[in-house]
């Protein structure tokens, strides 16, 4: 960005002319180059006479991407609009939030992801296999247009509920950049989307001619550790003051390298902390509508994997902050997987699950059905739940004897039911309304809309991390955090909770709508930048100063002008 010393217009001074300026989607504006620039840049007889504002492109695409019959087709539709025009493409998006983040993210792209080598067009970010490893440093330096400051990464081992998709899980940190940019407001060119492509053990993938990853098993054991700390390292070298979020990586990986890297390199899991961060928010905001604490609350939480245990830590740091102990903390969260209620005798625990694991004396005195496992229905009984969580993907899991149970216990008991996508959440608005005469405080994973009865608004919150990741990655950035802190997710969950306005909460709404998702991120982001220089790991500014350089940092979509500069300069 350059300004002209006479008049004072901000301009881009590009270096490109002709056609390398219509297929760059970071400089391309389509119909909308001035009658100047077309001709100083070369761009005479390679458009159309008519010159359209951006308002007028916006609109029009709009009106093509609604006449797309179904999802899929909208998603492969935007992925066309972001590999032609970047600034068209995130202008629709911040326009249109809340219609577009169920395309752009989830739940489409999952079904994007399960055929992306079938629909890819174009490709986007970085791939790195086994092969390029050795020369990690070139790849970064020249797959990326500029100094990048955020990187989304993933193997694609766990897509979402879907599995191991290899390569072709890049959709994923492709639409975390996409909310990045359109929900927090940092700019394209310094986001980076990276697929670890270290192979599949997925038969389907490796049987289908069309798949364009690495025909390999997955790398394992030590040479999938080495692997990922020559690219740790290299991120390190290339892009000192980057932001390095892991997202969609194998639950028992995800532990590991969020906690071997998180002293190491500016970095977070959000399937872990960002999911945890959304949830606590919600039940801050449930507390205040009940009139009651969180630690006046029995919890359950059914689905002890990433997102399960990213809630329990979460609920846990939370506790502690209000001065229980371990001991009085354990009497009040409840975890169950897959065998039941998870004991601190079972074979086997894994690291996270300890921390939650109950005592045999703990359900000394329960009325159990069997004595062989003690299911949700006994623990929500026996523990007087009156805050029960999923994350299992198993639907309907949460049946009317359960909610039943749990309206007994609580006259506004709060349910989570956030699995992804719809046909996977463990209960739906409707049960929850007829199991608790409508007085259950809801949130769900997938967006369900509105339950209007007669004498009655049941509404819906989406728990969705895009309310969270986007602030957090732009206080830890605009800050200068060194790392980012269970402290700084607290506070971004604080932030999340406070957007909601006394009249949401009448309504029974624990979170905010999508459409003020921007606002969101600016107060997530002042939270957490807030908390890393009260913690000493930031820049020492004042609140005000962090607000004017939060609102500087949040990129509007817009069209600069552009002049000639020297070609390939």
């Amino acid at each position: 960005m350059k300004i002209d010393p006479l008049t004072g217009e901000e301009y881009y001074e590009v270096n490109l002319r002709g056609r390398l300026i219509l297929n760059n989607p970071l400089l391309n504006k389509g119909s909308c180059f001035t009658e100047e620039e077309r001709m100083s840049l070369e761009l005479d007889g390679l458009l159309r006479a008519g010159v359209s504002t951006l308002e007028q492109e916006v609109e029009r695409t709009l009106e093509q991407y609604r006449r797309k019959p179904d999802d899929l087709e909208r998603y492969i539709f935007l992925q066309g609009v972001l590999d032609r025009d970047e600034t068209l493409f995130y202008r629709l998006l911040y326009e249109n939030l809340e219609e577009m983040v169920p395309i752009v993210y989830t739940p489409t792209v999952g079904q994007a992801c399960l055929m992306l080598s079938h629909i890819m067009r174009r490709y986007r970010g970085l791939y790195v296999t086994p092969q390029d490893i050795g020369n990690i440093d070139k790849i970064l330096e020249s797959g990326s247009r500029a100094a990048v400051y955020l990187i989304v990464v993933t193997d694609g081992e766990r897509i979402l509920g879907l599995g191991d998709l290899g390569s072709d899980g890049m959709g994923i940190p492709i639409g975390k950049v996409n909310l990045y940019v359109g929900a927090g407001g940092l700019h394209p060119a310094g986001c980076l989307p990276v697929t670890l492509d270290v192979g599949t053990n997925n038969p389907r993938l490796l049987d289908d001619p069309v798949y364009q990853g690495y025909r390999h098993r997955r790398l394992e054991g030590r040479e999938y550790d080495e692997f990922i700390e020559r690219f740790v390292l290299g991120v390190k070298r290339v892009f000192p003051h980057a932001l390095l979020q892991w997202e969609d990586f194998a639950k028992h990986k995800a532990f590991m390298l969020m906690q071997r890297y998180r002293e190491r390199i500016l970095s977070f899991n959000d399937d872990i902390q960002g999911t945890g961060s959304t949830a606590l928010a919600a039940l801050m905001t449930a507390m205040r509508i009940k009139k009651s604490r969180l630690k006046d609350q029995r919890f359950v939480i059914v689905g002890l994997g990433q997102a399960g245990s990213g809630i329990a830590f979460h609920i846990r740091a939370q506790l502690r902050d209000d001065g229980l102990t371990d001991a009085e903390i354990r009497q009040r969260i409840f975890a169950l997987d897959a065998p039941g209620l998870v004991m601190d005798d079972w074979p086997g625990l894994e690291p996270q699950m300890r921390l939650f694991a109950q005592p045999r004396a703990a359900i000394d005195g329960w009325k159990l059905r069997s004595p062989e496992a003690v299911g949700i229905e006994d623990v929500v009984r026996n523990a007087g739940a009156t805050v029960l969580i999923g994350v299992t993907a198993q639907p309907k899991l949460f049946d009317a004897n359960i909610l039943g149970l749990l309206a007994a216990n609580d006259s506004r008991p709060v349910i989570m039911a956030l699995s992804n996508p719809t046909s996977k959440s463990e209960c739906s608005p409707e049960d929850v309304f007829r199991a608790t005469g409508g007085r259950g405080l809801l949130a769900t994973g997938s967006p369900f809309p509105p339950m209007v009865t007669p004498g009655s608004d049941f509404r819906v919150s989406q728990a969705n991390n895009m309310f969270i990741f986007p602030g957090v990655g732009l206080g830890a950035l605009v800050s200068q955090a060194s790392k980012v802190t269970d402290r700084m997710f607290l506070a971004a969950s604080r932030a999340l909770s406070r957007m909601v306005s006394p009249d949401m909460e009448a309504r029974g709404q624990l979170l905010p709508e999508a459409g003020v998702i921007r606002e969101v991120a600016f107060q997530v982001a002042l939270a957490v930048a807030k908390e890393a220089r009260d913690s000493g790991l930031g820049r020492m500014v004042s609140d005000d100063r962090f607000e004017n350089l939060i609102r500087r940092a949040q990129w509007l979509p817009r069209y600069y002008p552009y002049r000639p500069g020297p070609i390939g300069g």
